[in-house]
């Protein structure tokens, strides 16, 4: 089936020409934040901010996945169309080609690319027939308005490279209406002015045009003080002495004229020529520079609404490439600045130098431009003036290399938007985008096939080829940062006999990480790089600094950071600012931080001279996630037996969580951390936190399909709580053990993990732990089809829960003797069981026994042939298991549901129930997801 998203205009789903029904405002927010990004993982905290801004409802993200979960059934069926959970996010997996936004913007690029104006025109004409309206027409986020706002900029963008083609081919009379029509809704932009006064110049209307002018030229005046552009200035006088070079071309697409509407380049003073070489080995980066062609497309043409001179922000840590990046574009695009480009080195980090201050970076490009040095005025303020005067209206590139804050770089920037800015610095320069209007790049590291590109261009590709195994190692050990792989490869480079697994060997045998990336000068030394970063911060974002380097996991959220640091979140968020404006810190997820793996390295040592202090920290993190995931726990599961957990050490503030989705959400954004977590304190002799961080995680695990990792984590409870003695605990981690195992189909595995946790229950004389080990027993049979060998252990299990007084498990207990009851072909009695169960749950509030309970009663249902009561049950079950957030078991009660509507003779409705129970399943990794897909394609 043929797909098409239509979002230049409202938004619009169609499957072969028909459309399809995406659901209300906000579930079409999640799907257009998606679209934006096809194929690649948008985070969902970011996806959160997209579609709700800075109002946040209570239990977001479990709102979003219903959201995703209802748009994977809107879209089910869909050839090559799929959104996919993937950390930290989600993907949506369809051909760019099939969204008219990537169509658009591949058919300006393709027009901008070719030299041929028919082609070029072609291209243009069917970009900007996609649009049906303002894009996203009809939503309204914070996020969106942004987004719509740059994509207008784009449709004018290719609307004014139209114009320009379409004028020098002739077609100014079919032109003129569309140029008056667009001055109308862009009174500011001078370049749109150029062109509907050429336009009606062309058509024989020499005073409109003249008269076009004029109202620009006072509305420029009244509105901001100042005159029309130098070269909107000269077509002026060209109409007005009729002349000869703007004169129409032979149509279609003859003669070009020898001067357009933008303006040609001055030939006054002298024409510098400052860049530095280029970079001799360059490899990737193939986005980011066409972002820097997308940023500064309208560089000298900016709309009114835009910044006085187009600004590219590139951000980045040291030795991130930021330079090599910025030069390679300059050099690419200096045709475009036919006036000549500045470049100045400000320093802001150099290891050898001090910084370079504005008013010498001034002097240095008023000598570039010719001034004599007796010209020069004495005050700073004065040279500054001086030097904006000269490159007024002059189509310049200025290359601000290094700089360490904004106000180094503002006095350094035209006042006109005939030139163009590229600043590169280790901040973010938050100040010159609020002020200024500089367009943000941030740079990070290079992706593994960029990376290696870059050691094939350094030492050969034959060399590469022949070594595989030793490339990846240096690729892993680098982890695409570009200072450490040009010193790794530099170094494979000069000694061309040396085999690359010696390189690599090389690496991994040094002391630490950084001191095998310990180049000849300073400027290849990444200690020394990181180190001048570093000096720069305040002693409390040092300090921080030094702390998130110990933190265990891929990254780490605000409040477990407030904890290691024994801060408050409040006290917390200015270092942590100051880190991530520094690029040593990364925000890639909203309130979650990561470093580079060699970032982190440097912190760590940072750290080791304190180790007391360290050591303190990690107990601090530890506690943090125990206190915070057995709270989750509980609310994910309030039926199970709460822990008795030690006091939280001092400067521990533990997460508040409110509800069962807030619960959900925490755990899916910690997982791989309490993984790590899990790792320390099992290695770092915390033994009783190892056990207990594993009892927490087994709820989450297990609903999820985690299965995998519960069983990693319960083996290092099993091993933690045999070192500590601690029988009861053992138990519960056997039993813990076992329940994975059982999911991973480990049945003897499983089994004998149950009979040790039988045992130690029996010794302990524990009859509570002995009813949940029988009731283990059953599910293990019933997973291996085995009812008969089930129902004894379940029965065994509801008499002792009747011992102990505990009416829920009772209702479990009763729940299983039903269903298995039903596996023996005794529906009536299952029935009979299960309604007591149901009772039972009913009155303590459980709702996950009353789902499971629905399922069970459905199913007999079913094989009594009463569909109707079946489908009523499993969809009382279904709403129930979304509500807790329950994916495995809702892929089981939609396999059910799917049998239940084939066997009423619904097929439509049961495929459409086994789709969602295959996504589900596929989502999870799980086993049964073939069974499904056999019922799908039978």
């Amino acid at each position: 089936m043929a797909v098409e998203f239509r979002v230049l205009g409202d938004l619009d789903v169609r499957v072969d020409g028909r459309a399809v029904r995406i659901g209300h405002a906000r579930q079409q927010c999640v799907l257009a934040a998606l679209l934006v990004e096809p194929n690649r993982v948008v985070a969902t905290g970011q996806l959160i901010s997209r579609v709700w801004g800075d109002e946040v409802p209570d239990g977001a993200a479990a709102t979003l996945r219903g959201y995703l979960s209802r748009l994977r059934h809107a879209l089910a069926g869909v050839d090559d169309v799929r959104i996919v959970r993937r950390h930290p996010g989600y993907l949506l997996a369809v051909d760019p080609d099939h969204v008219d936004l990537h169509r658009f913007r591949a058919l300006t690029e393709q027009a901008r690319r070719t030299a041929d104006d028919a082609t070029a025109i072609g291209c243009l004409e069917r970009a900007l027939g996609l649009w049906r309206g303002d894009a996203f027409g009809g939503l309204t986020t914070p996020w969106l308005a942004a987004y719509r706002q740059t994509l207008d900029r784009q449709r004018l963008a290719a609307t004014l490279d139209r114009n320009d083609i379409a004028l020098r081919r002739g077609a100014h009379a079919r032109l003129l209406p569309d140029v008056l029509d667009l001055s109308g809704r862009y009174p500011w932009d001078e370049r749109l002015a150029a062109q509907a006064m050429l336009a009606l110049y062309r058509c024989g209307r020499q005073a409109d045009a003249l008269e076009h002018f004029h109202r620009m030229r006072r509305r420029l005046a009244a509105e901001v003080g100042a005159d029309p552009s130098p070269p909107l200035a000269q077509l002026y006088q060209q109409i007005l002495t009729a002349d000869a070079a703007i004169a129409p071309p032979d149509p279609p697409g003859g003669g070009e004229p020898s001067s357009t509407a933008t303006g040609t380049a001055r030939n006054a003073g002298t024409v510098p020529r400052q860049l530095p070489a280029s970079p001799g080995v360059f490899a990737g980066r193939t986005a980011q520079l066409a972002r820097l062609d997308e940023q500064l497309a309208d560089a000298g043409h900016p709309d009114g609404a835009g910044s006085p001179v187009v600004i590219s922000s590139i951000g980045g840590g040291g030795g991130v490439g930021k330079t090599w990046l910025a030069l390679r574009w300059a050099h690419a695009n200096a045709g475009r600045f036919p006036d000549g480009q500045l470049y100045v080195n400000l320093r802001g980090f150099d290891p050898t130098a001090d910084p370079v201050t504005w008013p010498v970076a001034v002097r240095g490009f008023l000598e570039a431009l010719g001034v004599e040095p007796a010209r020069v005025p004495a005050d700073p303020e004065a040279q500054a003036s001086l030097y904006r005067t000269l490159v007024a209206g002059r189509r310049l590139l200025v290359v601000l290399d290094d700089a360490r804050d904004a106000a180094t770089v503002v006095p350094l920037l035209p006042g006109t938007p005939t030139s163009a800015v590229l600043v590169t610095s280790r901040r973010q320069l938050a100040g010159l985008v609020t002020t200024h209007g500089a367009r943000p790049l941030p740079l990070d590291v290079l992706p593994d096939d960029e990376a290696r590109e870059l050691i094939v261009r350094q030492v050969g590709a034959a060399r590469v080829a022949g070594q595989p195994d030793a490339v990846a190692a240096i690729l892993r050990f680098c982890g695409g940062l570009p200072l450490a792989l040009g010193i790794v490869a530099a170094r494979a480079a000069l000694n061309p006999e040396l085999a690359l697994s010696s390189v690599a060997a090389e690496l991994t045998s040094a002391a630490g990480p950084l001191d095998a990336l310990t180049g000849d000068e300073v400027t290849t030394n990444l200690r020394v790089v990181l180190s001048r970063s570093l000096a720069a911060l305040t002693p409390a974002a040092a300090e921080v600094f030094a702390l998130l380097g110990l933190a265990p996991g891929p990254d780490i959220g605000r409040a477990a950071a407030a904890s290691l640091t024994a801060r408050t979140p409040a006290e917390l968020r200015p270092p942590l600012r100051e880190l991530v404006d520094a690029h040593l810190v990364q925000e890639h997820v909203a309130g979650r931080y990561r470093m580079h793996d060699l970032v982190r390295s440097f912190a760590v040592e940072r750290a080791s001279g304190d180790p007391a202090g360290s050591r303190s920290a990690m107990r601090r993190l530890v506690d943090h996630h125990l206190h915070t995931a057995h709270a989750a726990a509980l609310l994910l599961s309030p039926q199970r037996d709460p822990l008795t957990l030690a006091p939280a050490a001092p400067g521990v503030t533990a997460e508040r969580l409110d509800d069962l989705p807030a619960a959900l959400a925490w755990f899916t954004d910690e997982h791989q951390v309490l993984l790590a977590t899990i790792e320390h304190a099992a290695g770092n002799g915390l033994d009783v936190a190892t056990g207990q961080l594993s009892w927490t995680l087994a709820t989450y695990f297990d609903r999820q399909g985690h299965w995998h990792d519960w069983a990693a984590v319960a083996r290092r409870a099993v091993e933690a709580t045999g070192r500590s003695g601690d029988r009861p605990a053992q138990a519960q981690a056997h039993r813990l053990l076992a329940g994975a195992c059982s999911n991973l189909g480990r049945h003897a595995e499983a089994q004998r993990n149950l009979f040790a946790a039988l045992d130690l229950f029996a010794a302990l004389g524990d009859d509570e732990g002995r009813a949940h080990t029988h009731f283990d027993l059953s599910m293990l049979h019933d997973r291996q089809r085995q009812p008969r060998e089930a129902l004894p252990h379940a029965r065994r299990s509801l008499a002792l829960y009747e011992r102990v007084g505990s009416p829920l498990k009772q209702a479990v207990a009763l729940n299983a003797i039903g269903w298995y009851h039903s596996q023996l072909g005794e529906h009536h009695d299952a029935i009979t069981f299960c309604r007591r169960a149901l009772a039972l749950a009913e009155r303590a509030g459980s709702a996950y026994g009353q789902a499971n309970t629905w399922d069970s009663i459905g199913f007999a249902h079913h094989h009594l042939g009463e569909y109707e009561d079946a489908v009523d049950c499993f969809r009382q079950a279904l709403a129930l298991f979304a509500e807790i957030g329950d994916r495995h078991a809702e892929g089981i009660v939609l396999d059910h549901l799917g049998d239940t509507w084939a066997a009423a003779g619904r097929a439509d409705a049961a495929r459409d129930a086994w789709r969602r129970s295959l996504a589900l399943y596929e989502e999870l990794g799980h086993a049964d997801a073939e069974a499904v897909r056999r019922k799908l394609h039978r």
